[in-house]
């Protein structure tokens, strides 16, 4: 499959975008754009031999909505990390499965977690469908918590496709043999964890072992969830929490060696949006399980709805493409259809498995259920997270 145009750029000011012509390889500046053209000219050839572009790539339709050709997709991170990386890597399925082939601008504006950029989309971004904006956790939860600094509203947004991520919380094999006696050790001393900060992506973690009953002390301060892993293993912090990518390629070899011992994922959503076991650990017991394992009883609460809902919009719906809710209809079910059919190939299934583990995308109506339960907090489960940050942690929303 010929892969499709891609430009990207790094913001340089509110209203300057660069699409100078430069090398194909991204820039080792991130101050200057990287350009990713067609390549081979046979494209160009056949489209001029009137070729239609249906019979090109079998996915055009002629009732299919007036397609941009160009569309700016804002990433409100930098150049090189994570949901930059998830965007150039759809970016081309997107581009080759949409009708006309449009030539696709990752927009990089980095600033304030994601908020700086985010704010940005929603005051400049245009409802033709040209304007697109990809989100992380760290861009849902600064809105589920009111932090003063959002000037966006997710009500206000469509969304076209979530990609899930999960994750695993293991122990120190000093408090135990297995995961029932760590935990047990867990309730009856006290034990660190090395996290970044309280209002981040542990907040469900934290959340999930005070559900539970461990008296844990967080240490923040970590720049990574990397440097909390570190800090486990020179025995600096007795529990950590890694997501799924992260474990496979760097916990799991030290659970192989004996040393560390899995606890429990976090799970995933299904459709009707229950916990369920994680794909990508199928043998783990989530925490839900855990708890009833332990409390006789399913977890119910202001707590527990405040681990839901974070746990949904930081894995569940951990990263996601959304467009202005004034996007006319049958563009945004333009995309959608465009993103469930390549989602259905194996081409794709093979070249997502490495950037996306066993998670299939989600699109559609099921995330736009799921966003809005989860963005949505209500005055008992507020109030609940606000004494809890408060007294656990001393921070304050």
């Amino acid at each position: 499959m010929t892969k499709p145009k891609l430009v990207s750029s790094q913001h340089l000011s509110l209203q300057h975008f660069s699409l100078q012509n430069v090398s194909s390889q991204p820039s080792s500046s991130t101050s200057s754009p990287s350009v990713f053209r067609l390549r081979g000219m046979a494209r160009a050839t056949l489209l001029g031999l009137a070729v239609s572009a249906a019979t090109l790539c079998g996915t055009a339709h002629a009732d299919d909505a007036d397609v941009p050709g160009n569309i700016k997709w804002t990433v409100p991170f930098g150049v090189g990390g994570g949901t930059d990386v998830w965007a150039r890597f759809f970016a081309p399925w997107l581009s080759d499965y949409l009708p006309g082939e449009p030539t696709i601008m990752i927009d990089n504006v980095p600033g304030g977690g994601s908020i700086n950029g985010a704010n940005l989309f929603a005051m400049r971004a245009k409802t033709d469908g040209s304007h697109w904006l990809g989100t992380s956790a760290s861009t849902q939860y600064p809105a589920m918590l009111d932090d003063r600094r959002v000037r966006y509203d997710y009500q206000e947004w469509t969304p076209i496709l979530a990609t899930p991520t999960g994750g695993v919380v293991y122990g120190q094999p000093s408090l135990g043999e297995d995961a029932d006696a760590i935990i047990d050790a867990m309730l009856d001393q006290q034990v660190k964890i090395a996290a970044q900060n309280p209002t981040g992506l542990e907040l469900p973690v934290l959340i999930a072992l005070d559900l539970l009953g461990a008296d844990v002390q967080a240490v923040f301060g970590m720049r990574s969830r990397g440097e909390g892993r570190l800090a486990f293993e020179r025995g600096e912090a007795d529990i950590d929490f890694q997501t799924s990518s992260a474990y496979l390629s760097n916990v799991l070899p030290l659970v192989e060696s004996g040393e560390a011992v899995p606890l429990f994922s976090l799970g995933l959503l299904n459709d009707e949006g229950e916990i369920v076991r994680d794909p990508a650990f199928p043998d783990l017991p989530t925490f839900n399980e855990v708890y009833a394992a332990r409390h006789g009883e399913a977890p119910t609460g202001p707590a527990y709805e405040a681990f839901r809902k974070f746990f949904a919009s930081g894995y569940a719906l951990q990263k996601l493409i959304v467009v202005p809710k004034d996007t006319p209809a049958d563009l945004i079910e333009t995309y959608r259809d465009a993103a469930r059919e390549f989602i259905a190939t194996d081409a794709f299934k093979q070249d997502a498995e490495a950037q996306l583990g066993p998670y299939d995308p989600v699109v559609g109506e099921v995330i736009q259920r799921h966003l809005e339960d989860a963005m949505s907090i209500d005055d008992a489960t507020r109030e609940w997270l606000t004494h809890w940050l408060k007294e656990k942690h001393n921070a304050q929303i």
